[in-house]
């Protein structure tokens, strides 16, 4: 019997440029057998290896460094806000209508509903919204649903309104903003869409991310915001013998309250593909932007008004505990400082009833966490609880006369502590939770160096692993050298057009400096020229997700 032929080797050298490696800080070449890589090293050692069986590609003095890992995404809400209505320029209610009213094609949405993202009243210099009868009019009578640029209110005309049976629900009033219930109602009478046009959004999505240098994504999904269809097509493209294998890896959560590990077992069983855990949009609070963040002081522009809880103390107690018995992952929605509060009361509860050392072994993880005091953080790190964070909130939202400042007066001081958390040894990743921020890795580092609270600023090469290896780790990834480029490690990389590369520090009293040989750290790019590294390639386990066409073997 004749063997049949070997399947020929995929193996590719790239070099002349820039390697991340721990294995060598001055690398410039790595060679990708497959879906691994088989080598990093220097140009000379590249020369006396390459052969013709391989292909080699010329960086031509490009970075080339571990992909990036959203730790926070929805990925329908993200194609959704990419192929809809822009509203983050408007700056009044009349600009905000003339929109709606020119909005026409892909805007308008499936089954004719006008679709937007982005809109926020602080920027404009008179705050007052339209009415939903404004908004019926400028839609010609068509449903509408515009979300805030935080995704935790929106505003509707009276059409849509009408269709979702949004009277007498909460969050529901005069005006045309709807929070709290009504806003769920809202938004999922208003993605209410077929099967094929979910997924198109969530393609749309996959590829804005492999453009911009992610190789993994970790999908938020929720009742509140989708349905299980919505996780289920999600979860498919991850399906190697369909294009999942060309898109970024999706990490799927599934955010539902479980009562007990038999109703944790129900609702997994029930979701028909699997989760990573019970947790991310598990809502325990709200946003600062539309006032529902659950805050322990008034907020500073509406007296009496300091935002809404949305689950118990006890029963996020009796989530976190089933999940800690089944070692699974839970964890919440939390923005507040009263709301931590009852995050942190609720695992107090867990680990009376089941145990710390099981709390802790579960590796949960709260999602946002804006406002921590030093006494939540070190109850987070007692319990090793990973904060998934946004860097570019603070960027946006965190100076001196910005939404924080608005909102909190000066409690906005201190605000995303991540240098205490780093001090402190809570494990930290970061996202954009896109659509709230665009899909901009290296904005969001960037934000990380120039933190708005001098003493929360970390060094790039801490953020950037933030973003890479410890977002594989948060999802508790099967393979533990994820987000590495060593000999073993997943060949799942993006290649980086930069102009200068140099070590960081977040200290501006220190001059950053280019690698000097007894420091061996990997250089990253500069980033206080304000002009983010573009995308030449990304590739997840050594096959070719996005190219812009610069690089050619």
């Amino acid at each position: 019997m004749t063997a049949s032929p070997a399947a020929p080797r995929n193996v590719t050298l790239y070099r002349n440029g820039s390697v991340y490696t721990a294995a060598d800080p001055f690398a410039t070449a790595m060679l990708v057998d497959g879906d691994t890589v088989a080598w990093v090293g220097s140009e000379q050692a590249a020369t006396s290896i390459a052969d013709a069986s391989m292909t080699v590609i010329d960086l031509q003095g490009a970075l080339l460094a571990p992909g990036f890992v959203d730790s926070h995404v929805h990925l329908t809400e993200t194609g959704i806000a990419l192929d809809s209505l822009q509203l983050a320029g408007v700056r009044s209610a009349a600009e905000l209508l003339d929109a709606v009213a020119a909005s026409s094609g892909p805007a308008s949405g499936a089954g004719g509903t006008v679709l937007g993202h982005g809109w926020d009243e602080t920027a404009w210099a008179d705050p007052t919204l339209p009415t939903r009868d404004e908004i019926d009019r400028a839609a010609g009578g068509r449903p509408v649903y515009l979300s805030r640029v935080d995704a935790h209110s929106a505003l509707v005309s009276g059409s849509l309104a009408a269709k979702a049976g949004l009277k007498g629900l909460d969050g529901y009033g005069t005006g045309s903003q709807v929070k709290r219930s009504a806003h769920t109602a809202a938004r999922l009478a208003a993605r209410r869409l077929p099967a094929d046009i979910l997924r198109g959004y969530q393609q749309r999505a996959l590829a804005e991310a492999a453009a911009n240098g992610y190789v993994a994504l970790a999908e938020m999904a929720a009742p509140h915001i989708g349905s299980v269809e919505d996780l289920q097509l999600a979860a498919a493209w991850n399906d190697t013998g369909t294009d999942g294998a060309k898109v970024p890896e999706v990490l799927p959560y599934w955010g539902e309250l479980a009562t007990s590990t038999e109703h944790a077992r129900s609702l997994l069983d029930g979701l028909g593909v699997p989760v990573l855990g019970l947790a991310g949009d598990l809502t325990l609070d709200g946003s600062i932007g539309s006032r529902t963040a659950s805050l322990r002081a008034d907020y500073t522009d509406a007296p009496g008004e300091r935002g809404s809880l949305y689950i118990s103390v006890a029963d996020a107690a009796a989530h976190l505990a089933a999940c800690s018995l089944l070692g699974i992952q839970a964890g919440f929605h939390v923005i507040g400082d009263a709301g931590l509060d009852a995050a942190l009361d609720a695992l107090d509860l867990a680990a009376a009833e089941v145990g710390e050392q099981r709390v802790r072994a579960a590796g949960h993880r709260f999602e946002h966490v804006e406002l921590a005091d030093p006494d939540a953080i070190s109850r987070l790190a007692r319990y090793s609880v990973t904060v998934s964070a946004q860097p570019v909130f603070d960027a946006l939202w965190g100076g001196g006369s910005s939404l924080y400042q608005q909102r909190l007066g000066d409690r906005r001081q201190g605000m995303n502590p991540f240098a205490s958390f780093y001090a402190a040894g809570v494990p930290i990743c970061f996202g954009s939770d896109s659509p709230v921020t665009p899909l901009r890795p290296w904005s969001s580092v960037r934000a990380c160096l120039e933190h708005t609270s001098p003493a929360e600023q970390i060094s790039a090469r801490a953020a950037f692993l933030g973003h890479t290896r410890a977002g594989w780790r948060a999802a508790r990834y099967r393979n533990p050298i994820a987000g590495q480029l060593v000999p073993g490690a997943p060949a799942t990389f993006a290649v980086w057009e930069v102009e200068e590369l140099m070590v960081q520090v977040a200290d501006g009293r220190v001059q950053s400096w280019s690698t000097d040989p007894r420091a061996r750290t990997p250089l990253l790019p500069a980033l206080d020229t304000g002009t983010d590294p573009v995308c030449l390639q990304t590739v997840r386990d050594g096959r070719e997700l996005y190219t812009n066409g610069a690089l050619g073997a």
